[in-house]
């Protein structure tokens, strides 16, 4: 996914509203759906690298912060 990361959420609140709202013609509903499993996907694929970056910077982090 090329978006940001609140592109992304904007667009899965805008699927989920059009649900909500009941916007969505059978037609379309296969498509959001896989749309939003995509965009779900994608979100939690950016969060496990980003938890993983601050699990490798803290231990660096508080070493400087304690050598102060």
């Amino acid at each position: 996914m090329s978006t940001d990361w609140n592109e992304a959420a904007e667009e899965l609140n805008a699927i989920v509203a059009s649900f909500d709202q009941g916007e969505v013609s059978v037609d379309e509903l296969f498509v959001k759906l896989e749309r939003a499993t995509q965009i779900i996907e994608s979100l939690e694929e950016r969060l496990s690298a980003t938890k993983a970056k601050v699990e490798e910077l803290a231990p660096r982090i508080a070493k400087v912060a304690t050598s102060e």
